[in-house]
């Protein structure tokens, strides 16, 4: 059971970071970081991609379930948290 919280702890973090990175990629109305790759990181991530939006969505969904996974998993462990401990 610890080795598969593990590795939900793992995939979070991960899927945090790539989330990060591709929301800061995709350009909104005042530009965005994007512009910094200059024409091919516009060409890539420009407003006609609409790709890249449906990955971000997926990469949501995998944030968010596993956060309920590791969530679900912790409390059926029945271990303590530290509000549990303080209170």
């Amino acid at each position: 059971m610890s080795l598969l919280i593990t590795l939900l702890y793992i995939l979070f973090v991960l899927s945090a970071v790539v989330l990060v990175v591709v929301i800061l990629l995709q350009e909104g109305k005042g530009g965005g970081f994007g512009d910094v790759l200059g024409t091919a990181g516009q060409q890539t991530f420009g407003v006609k991609a609409a790709g890249i939006h449906r990955f971000t969505a997926a990469v949501a969904v995998v944030f968010l379930g596993s956060a309920l996974l590791i969530h679900v998993l912790n409390r059926l462990q029945g271990s303590t948290t530290i509000l549990d401990a303080a209170g």
